[in-house]
């Protein structure tokens, strides 16, 4: 056959050999070449899987002890004795860049970031350590509080006397001449749930010296005492001196920083607020703040108008108007008032959902807030005008539903339920928490619970459950809620607490030197990232004591920088376990010293 061989085997052609020569050195290179690929890829392969393996897993700063957070050694100069009261937020020195329309100017306006302090506030020449409570109650160093202006412009309302080296407080105000307790005990006639533990929290706005807030103290009633930093010099500063909870704040075109429905009671005894004025837009954010079932109190103009008008430089048939003006805008919120007697009325806050319902009506007005309306933004909120109505699905958060106190303080609220996590069982657990935090706090720092602390703040709380195993102290606390957290300020308030918002990476709305213990619970693990630590310390020894306290729980990542920056403060601090004694995790007890300006004439 053609093309065989004598096998019978297929003949190769001589060329054709010759052309599978270079074909199989061509297979044999590729593939040779794709063997040394195939291993670079293995090789490759591996060392990816062992990355992987080997990357740390992504972790909290609270997680981290290994290499701990350092920072180079800081010093701070002295601010100048002319910001011994200094309060970054509301400084009459910006007063004038901001607007007159409804008294904005006094609202909060912190300075940006280049023009932030970095020194260490002064307290005024002569300052003393601050009298203890229950005596500071009616009586203060004027060293410590050094303006006069009070005393001589109210010297005929007896709101307090210069005497010596003190300030005394005898209890009056303007509403009430023959003194606060006097006019409280009006009050509770008016008001029985104010004696029987119903009424619990109370917002007084305007708050002068804070008397009527001190004076409902010895009742079991809790307030926070509202007033500007304005021409009445240092109102908030001579209540935080005293002893009595106040905060820096004015109605005036953003919400108050607390949640809605949250206080029992509202006051204003001629606190100067126009509340017929603008639509009646005040009037909508003391019903917001107030619970369904809650009081709000007035005294002063337009009440009892009938026989007041002549002292009020105007005519009766214009305080005739402002009153039923008043009476008008209430009904039309779905209050309905309550009771009236001489120069206090008092209003309730209804709890009937039908007249929340009637609101929705076309042509209304007030009219219901629409449902993009968040009830609890509270933190540079416009005031709007409309009602808040209380939500539909909380129906035990009323006056009439709560317990009363102090039954109130460990039965898990309602509007647990509206907190991400929140349960009944993440509320005992809390409580479990704390109860064995604060009796490893007593021992580390025995001040606590004695006279030595009174003005407390707690400053990023979760349920208030440091406050609530303090309450048998003769201290009160602050309870602060970030605005960047979780939303339990309102659990925080149904509890019988108080508190506000507020974002730590600004000034806080109180002067210099107002409490005596500052506590933090992993404050920069959760806002470091947005806060400068440097920053937050430096407010925390603006507002604490000289020889006051502070408590830091936080990740072992941060306990060198936290020491560091607190050495160059001027604070004694010393390093403690937990009660768990975990290595991840430690408690800072520090103690702020006392110092004087070098431009002072104190001993020093």
């Amino acid at each position: 056959m053609k093309n065989k061989d004598r096998d019978g085997k297929p003949l190769i052609h001589p060329d054709k050999t010759s052309r599978m020569i270079p074909m199989t050195l061509m297979f044999l290179v590729l593939c040779g070449f794709s063997f040394y690929l195939g291993g670079i890829f293995c090789n490759n392969k591996d060392k990816l899987v062992i990355e992987e393996v080997e990357r740390p897993a992504k972790t909290s700063p609270k997680d981290v002890i290994t290499s701990p957070l350092q920072i180079k050694p800081v010093s701070f100069p002295e601010c100048g004795i002319d910001y011994q009261d200094y309060t970054p937020c509301t400084d009459p020195r910006r007063w004038r860049k901001y607007s007159l329309h409804r008294l904005s100017f006094f609202e909060r306006h912190c300075p940006p970031i280049f023009e932030r302090k970095e020194c260490l506030v002064p307290p005024p020449d002569g300052y003393k350590s601050p009298i203890k409570w229950p005596k500071s109650k009616n009586e203060c160093w004027y060293r410590n509080v050094p303006y006069n202006w009070i005393n001589k412009q109210k010297s005929n309302q007896n709101w307090l006397r210069k005497e010596g080296e003190k300030f005394f407080f005898p209890g009056g105000g303007t509403m009430f001449p023959r003194g606060v307790s006097a006019y409280v005990d009006l009050m509770t006639d008016l008001i029985p749930g104010m004696k029987d533990g119903t009424v619990r929290t109370a917002l007084d706005t305007g708050c002068g010296v804070a008397s009527w807030g001190g004076d409902l103290l010895d009742r079991g009633i809790l307030t926070v005492s509202l007033a500007p930093r304005d021409n009445h010099e240092a109102q908030v500063q001579f209540a935080l001196e005293r002893g009595i909870p106040a905060i820096l704040g004015i109605i005036s075109t953003q919400r108050l920083p607390f949640p809605s429905n949250s206080f029992d009671m509202a006051h204003c005894s001629r606190c100067l607020i126009p509340w017929t004025e603008f639509g009646g837009l005040y009037l909508l954010e003391i019903h917001r703040m107030l619970r369904p079932g809650g009081f709000w109190v007035l005294s002063g103009p337009p009440v009892n108008y009938q026989n007041r008008w002549r002292g009020w430089n105007t005519t009766v048939e214009e305080q005739k108007s402002d009153y039923d003006k008043l009476q008008d805008y209430l009904t039309s919120m779905c209050f309905k008032l309550y009771k009236q007697k001489g120069d206090i009325a008092v209003w309730q806050k209804s709890t009937n959902p039908k007249c929340y319902d009637k609101l929705a009506s076309p042509d209304v007005y007030p009219p219901k807030c629409d449902d993009g309306t968040e009830p609890d933004a509270a933190w540079y909120t416009p005031l709007r005008p409309c009602v808040v109505a209380p939500e539909a699905k909380y129906t035990k958060s009323g006056l009439d539903s709560l317990p009363k106190w102090p039954e109130r303080l460990n039965v898990a609220p309602e509007r647990l339920s509206g907190v991400h996590g929140g349960s009944a069982s993440a509320f005992k657990h809390d409580e479990s928490k704390w109860k064995v935090r604060v009796k490893h706090y007593k021992k580390l720092l025995p001040a606590l619970g004695t006279d030595k602390i009174r003005n407390v703040m707690d400053m990023n709380t979760v349920y208030g459950g440091f406050a609530a195993e303090l309450i048998e102290d003769p201290l009160w606390v602050m309870n602060v809620v970030s605005s960047y957290s979780e939303n339990t300020l309102a659990v925080v308030f149904d509890r019988g607490l108080i508190g506000t918002y507020h974002d730590w990476c600004e000034a806080f709305s109180t002067y210099p030197r107002t409490y005596d213990l500052l506590h933090f619970d992993s404050l920069f693990t959760a806002e470091s990232q947005r806060c400068d630590m440097k920053y937050v310390l430096l407010e925390m020894d603006r507002i604490v004591r000289p020889g006051g306290y502070v408590i830091i729980r936080e990740s072992s990542y941060f306990m060198d920088a936290i020491s560091t920056i607190a050495k160059a403060m001027k604070w004694s601090c010393r390093e403690e376990d937990t009660e768990y004694a975990v290595e991840s995790e430690k408690v800072l007890i520090c103690q702020k010293k006392l110092w004087y300006s070098s431009s002072s004439k104190s001993l020093r």
